[in-house]
């Protein structure tokens, strides 16, 4: 067989060949085998283009793929097990691009947590479980998470705890207490941390007579008396409401 031109066609190159056939490939693969010179091919020839191409289709995704934003070693070898690429050049590819430096756990952990701390509300047990997850070395996912900025860090929680009191509606101070604590727990933040400042907060009282209400409403139609009394005290109880606020609700209402 033998080349009769080569055209380029976007980001690739066009091989025609004297029988009609064509195949798309890298300027990598006519240079690496030396198809700007050497005109004739053979069928292993052939088959190493074809292999060629393969491999820097694949180095050529992973580029693409690194350029939108910053990947840990172990999402580039999830990529390449959706592949068909030999093993053998898949860590011809990592080692390569590790050597350029576009494959870097430490790197990658120090983006992804300077994002996760500029752009979100995630703490750091989060970023941390995160980075565990992407086989990131204990002593790299340490070294980060220790540099974030603790002031931040109070920025994030308070900013939380602040809008979780102002769109506050319908819960006791405890009850809301308690689900903040949870939210930011599973924000990824150390119960230290949120206990540290929800207490510099003061979480009023609001008037929840509705809530009350409702709660009655629900239990007098199966309960009456010193029955309805007691399910009554014991519902309001496990809502968070004080006993002074259970009695003060029961003797104005004249309910029971």
């Amino acid at each position: 067989m033998k080349i009769d031109k080569i055209t380029k066609t976007g980001s690739k190159y066009k091989i025609t060949l004297d029988d009609g056939k064509t195949i798309y490939t890298y300027d990598e693969v006519i240079l690496k085998n030396g198809l700007l010179y050497h005109r004739f091919i053979n069928e292993k020839l052939l088959e190493k283009i074809y292999n060629d191409t393969v491999y820097y289709k694949s180095y050529d995704k992973v580029l693409r793929m690194i350029s939108t934003r910053l990947r840990s070693e172990k999402e580039i070898r999830e990529y390449f097990k959706k592949t068909q690429i030999d093993e053998k050049d898949v860590e011809s590819i990592i080692d390569n691009l590790k050597k350029i430096g576009l494959i870097d756990d430490y790197k990658y952990a120090k983006a992804y947590t300077n994002d996760k701390i500029n752009l979100s509300l995630d703490g750091p047990y989060k970023i941390k479980r995160h980075l565990e997850e992407c086989d990131i070395d204990k002593s790299c996912i340490d070294e980060v998470i220790q540099e974030i900025d603790k002031n931040e860090i109070e920025r994030h929680i308070d900013k939380i705890i602040e809008k979780k009191i102002k769109n506050n509606k319908k819960d006791t101070p405890y009850i809301l207490k308690q689900k903040i604590i949870t939210y930011l727990i599973n924000l990824g933040y150390s119960r230290e941390s949120i206990n540290n400042r929800i207490d510099k907060f003061e979480i009023k009282s609001i008037d929840l007579t509705n809530q009350m209400d409702k709660i009655y409403n629900k239990l007098k139609k199966k309960y009456s008396g010193k029955e309805l009394e007691y399910k009554l005290k014991s519902k309001l109880y496990s809502k968070g409401f004080t006993g002074s606020q259970i009695e003060e609700y029961i003797k104005n209402s004249s309910l029971i």
